[in-house]
Parts: C-alpha cells; sequence; structure tokens
C-alpha cells in the first residue's frame, strides 16, 4: 500500500498556529529594534502611537489624534502629506503595525522600568518627575515651555525631538507655574528695571509698555553678580565673626587662667591670714596660761608663808596658854615678857591675788588686723596693677566743655575760668554746670585712666552715659546716668549715690584712678598713690555708651583753681 504525506503546503498550514506565530512576533521583534523611534511616533501628539490606525493616502496617526484633527477642521486634510478628502475618510486598523508599536511600547516601558530602577527615588527636599505614574523619581530638568519636570528617562524626548530640542531646559524646580504670567499666562521672560518685576512679553506692550525693560538673563547676570558681591561680605562676615569666635574663646582662657591665679592668691592670701589667726590663738593661750600660772604661784608662795605663820602663831599659842595655867609666880614672870611681845608677822590686809588678763585678746586681735591691713594692701597693690593693664589715652572733647571751662591744648587738663566765653550751645555742650567729657567712649569692655586732683579743694570724676541730661540742673546719680566720687569743701570725700555715702579717708589722695568694667557692672576708683580702693559701684546695668566725666567744679576765688590733669598711667611691675 502506497503511503501519502502531505504537500508543503499543508505542512505549513499545520504548523501556522506555533512556528509561523512565533516567526511573526520574532520578525516584529527584529523590525522593532531596527526602527527608531521617531518612527513610533504620532506626527501630531509627538509620542508613541496609541491605536495606530491609517488614512488611505497610507499615513498613520493615533485613532483619538486624528479624530480630533479632522473634527476641529472643516476640511479632511492628511497631517503628514496635506492631500484633502472630499468626504471623511474611513479609517483603517493596520494590524502589523499596531503589533509592531504594541511591541515597541512594551520594549519601551520594560526599558524605562529597567532605567528607573537604576534611577533614584525623590528625595525629601529634591524635585520629583512629574510624569511618573508609580515611585517619583528625582527630576533632572525642567522644561519652562511644558511646565514640567522630568526624570531621566522622560526627558529623552527633549534631548531627541526636533519640536522639543527647541524647549528650555533648566535645573529641575518646583512650582513651575510661578515661571508664568498670573494675568497673561505667558512665560516670564522680562524684567521691567522700572517695578523691579519679572514680566512676560504681553506685560511689556500692555501693561508696562513706557517702562525700561531688560532680557531676564541680562538682569540675572547684574544680579548675579550683585549676590557674588553679597557672598564676598557673607564671607567676610563670617570671617570676622570666627575671629571673633577664637578671641572670645582666647578670652575665656585668659579669664581662666586669671582666675587660675586669682584663686591661687586668695589661697595664698587667707591661707596666711589662717596661720596669723592660728598663731594669734596660740600666743593668746600660752599668754593666759603663763599668766594663770603666775598667779597660782603666787597664790601658792602666799599660803606656804600664811601657813607657816599660822604654824608660830599656834606654837606661841600653846605657850600662852601653858604660861597662863601655870602657878609658879616667878616662872609666869621671868618668861611674860617675852610672850607679851608682838608676834613676828606683817600685815596681809593688803595682799591679794588679782589675775590680769584684761587686754590680751584686744592686743591679739590688733596684731591681727595689722596683719589684714598689710595683706589688703598688697591686695589693693596687685589689683591696681591688674586694672592699670587697661589704661587708655583720654582726651578731653572741647564740644561738651561748660563755656566758663578752660582745656590746654593737648585735652589733658581742665579747670574752671569764672568767665564765660561765647561758644556755640551745641546739644552737647553742658550748659550750667561746669562739666565736661572725655573724646573715648566705652560700650563693652574695660577701660582705666587716671586723673590728678592735687591741691583742689571741690572736683567730682568718673564716668556718664551718652545720653545724659547736659542741659540746665543736673542730678548727678546713677539713676540719672552718672556714676562718680567727689570732693567737697577741702576734706568732705562721698560717693555721689542717692542717698550720698560719706567716704572716711586715711589721706588725701592725690591722684586718682577710674577702673569700668561694662559686662560686670563695675566703677571702681582708686587712691593710685596708696594702692587703695576708694569706692565702687556694683551691679550697674549698663546699655549704652559711656564716657569718662570731669567736673573742676567752681574756681572758688582762686581756692580751687588748680586743674584736673589726666595722667599717663605708670604700669610698674
Amino acid at each position: 500500500m502506497k503511503r501519502s504525506f502531505p504537500s508543503g503546503h499543508e505542512k505549513r498550514k499545520r504548523k501556522q498556529p506555533q512556528s509561523e506565530l512565533q516567526e511573526q512576533q520574532a520578525d516584529m521583534s527584529a523590525a522593532s529594534c531596527l526602527l527608531s523611534e521617531d518612527q513610533f511616533l504620532c506626527s501630531i501628539c509627538l509620542d508613541v502611537f496609541t491605536d495606530p490606525v491609517s488614512t488611505p493616502c497610507g499615513h498613520n496617526f493615533c485613532k483619538n489624534c486624528i479624530n480630533e484633527h479632522w473634527n476641529s477642521n472643516d476640511h479632511y486634510l492628511c497631517p503628514m502629506c496635506k492631500k484633502a478628502f472630499n468626504t471623511r475618510p474611513e479609517l483603517q486598523i493596520n494590524t502589523l503595525f499596531s503589533e509592531v508599536v504594541s511591541q515597541f511600547r512594551q520594549e519601551a516601558q520594560q526599558k524605562a522600568s529597567s532605567s528607573s530602577s537604576e534611577q533614584q527615588a525623590a528625595k525629601p527636599g529634591e524635585v520629583p518627575c512629574d510624569v511618573c505614574t508609580g515611585t517619583k523619581l528625582k527630576a533632572l530638568k525642567s522644561c519652562l515651555v511644558c511646565l514640567t519636570s522630568y526624570c531621566e528617562t522622560h526627558l529623552e524626548p527633549h534631548l531627541t525631538k526636533s519640536g522639543l530640542k527647541r524647549h528650555q531646559l533648566i535645573n529641575p524646580v518646583e512650582n513651575l507655574e510661578d515661571r508664568m504670567c498670573m494675568k497673561h499666562d505667558k512665560p516670564l521672560e522680562l524684567f521691567c528695571k522700572t517695578d523691579q518685576t519679572c514680566v512676560c512679553m504681553l506685560c511689556s506692550v500692555l501693561d508696562h509698555k513706557t517702562h525700561d525693560f531688560v532680557p531676564l538673563k541680562e538682569e540675572y547676570e547684574g544680579k548675579k553678580a550683585e549676590l557674588g558681591k553679597t557672598e564676598a561680605e557673607i564671607q567676610e562676615m563670617i570671617q570676622k565673626r570666627r575671629l571673633k569666635i577664637q578671641e572670645i574663646k582666647h578670652s575665656v582662657d585668659l579669664s581662666k587662667e586669671a582666675a587660675d591665679r586669682e584663686k591661687a592668691e586668695g589661697v595664698q592670701v587667707f591661707t596666711a591670714l589662717m596661720k596669723s589667726v592660728e598663731r594669734g590663738k596660740k600666743k593668746i593661750i600660752n599668754s593666759i596660761n603663763k599668766k594663770q600660772k603666775k598667779t597660782e604661784k603666787q597664790a601658792e608662795d602666799f599660803i606656804k608663808e600664811l601657813e607657816q605663820e599660822i604654824s608660830e602663831l599656834k606654837k606661841r599659842s600653846s605657850e600662852v596658854e601653858k604660861l597662863s595655867h601655870s602657878e609658879d609666880h616667878l616662872h609666869l614672870l621671868l618668861n611674860f615678857p617675852s610672850l607679851k611681845a608682838a608676834p613676828p608677822t606683817k600685815d596681809w590686809t593688803e595682799v591679794s591675788v588679782h589675775p590680769s588678763y584684761e587686754g590680751t585678746v584686744v592686743k591679739a586681735l590688733a596684731q591681727l588686723k595689722e596683719t589684714c591691713s598689710k595683706q589688703m594692701k598688697k591686695l589693693f597693690e596687685a589689683e591696681l596693677k591688674r586694672v592699670q593693664q587697661y589704661a587708655v589715652d583720654v582726651t578731653l572733647d572741647p564740644d561738651t566743655a561748660h563755656p566758663d571751662l578752660i582745656l590746654s591744648d593737648d585735652g589733658k587738663q581742665v579747670y574752671d575760668s569764672d568767665v564765660t566765653k561765647n561758644l556755640p550751645d551745641n546739644p552737647e555742650r553742658f550748659s550750667d554746670c561746669v562739666n565736661v567729657l572725655g573724646k573715648q567712649s566705652l560700650s563693652s569692655g574695660r577701660f582705666y585712666f587716671e586723673v590728678q586732683v592735687k591741691e583742689k579743694t571741690d572736683w567730682d570724676l568718673g564716668v556718664a552715659r551718652e545720653s545724659i541730661n547736659r542741659k540746665g540742673d543736673i542730678t548727678v546719680i546713677p539713676e540719672e546716668g552718672y556714676w562718680t566720687i567727689g570732693l567737697a569743701n577741702g576734706n568732705e570725700y562721698e560717693a555721689v549715690d542717692d542717698p550720698p555715702v560719706r567716704l572716711s579717708l586715711k589721706s588725701q589722695p592725690q591722684k586718682v584712678g577710674v577702673f569700668v568694667d561694662y559686662e560686670e557692672g563695675l566703677v571702681s576708683f582708686y587712691d593710685v598713690d596708696a594702692s587703695a580702693l576708694i569706692y565702687s559701684f556694683t551691679g550697674c546695668s549698663f546699655t549704652e555708651k559711656l564716657y569718662p566725666y570731669f567736673s573742676p567744679s567752681l574756681n572758688d576765688g582762686g581756692k580751687n583753681s588748680a586743674p584736673l590733669i589726666i595722667c599717663p598711667v605708670n604700669q610698674t611691675e
């Protein structure tokens, strides 16, 4: 029996469902690989075809795109070749082309997915891609035409398509709608120098037509240059503040060193005082004990002597008693004279024991006080040396001087002349009180200066704040902005407070030192020659500039004609 074989046609027909379909898919995949993305873009929407259809002239469009195009026009023209149709053409679906487009879209999505996995998701503070539907990737650029931000994948059309290449891309920014004119819905492309604002092209011909305009880029360059200058100024400010930080840290280090020295000195002083007190205590105890022993020895001697006399008196008493009972007349008469004589005893009436401790403690305290005074003097000498390190070169300000005052040419001396000069009554000048301020001011830190007050009977010295009243009668107290001490009537010293504080000084100062610690709120006065503290204002609250204050007081018919003299500070080691 002859065997029959199917023809070639029949063989191919039977394997069509599997092999031939696979071949077609392979052919389409290969075709999609060979074709560029431009060939899969609709010329209307410039995106990959969606439901592609063909016109009778053979061109492909998205079904929705071509329908909307023809719906919005009176004539049916092909957007590609401009061929006109009398009636609306019937659109054909190219099955093979649709499958190729579908395959291309699928591969593009896979590629985008693979690319997305390599790209970074937008972090807080970063601009996200506006096109990503799932995880928002970090945008690489923003388009000022599309008002959209794109990640690397979605940015590709703007880099490859001729129509999109003309769009202006910038580094990614948020709120792209802010770059559109609110009134005309056009991009802000110009800068109105008249109104100092960004405007669109329509604004320049409608609302700002007489104004001065420049392109944004030109204004940008100018502002960028200003920002560069500002940045340089900021960096300079930063540097200054860094230097100030170093200065403050250095000050802290110096302060710590000073604190350590002060503690060491304090420990040394108080240790010496404690030793002195301990020595004084031992000395007074020894002295009292010595006196007590002396008293006890004296009492013991008196008692011994008295007991001896009592013994002798008892013996005599026995002899007297025995003789008095004798019946021998001759014996009594012969011995009576010797017994009748007074016994050899002294008068004890004025004899007494008086312990003498009075003044012992007082003397010890007087010695301790003398020791403390010596230590205090050493401390004040050391303190004066420290404050003298902050000496400033103070000169008198003639614009503040009362018209009766005479200032030396070098601005270092001042006295009252009793003659009023014709000077302009500027706001800084004292009008009624014979006062003058120094030119130098202090708004932080410390300063020190010295003034000779020799041969004067009245004067005031100190510091005053900038806003003090300088016209009419003046109340020189801290509440009014003055921190001063003064001399009146040749021997009455006081700190000018409310009420005044009378100062009792061992000697009359010939040279007075004035020290101010602004942050500490301290104003101290020193007798320079005696190295003694005269008075301190503490707990002051300074909020404005302080100036050295001088009042030589009235001439008083020549009795107080000596000048106040600002002296150079002799910083002795």
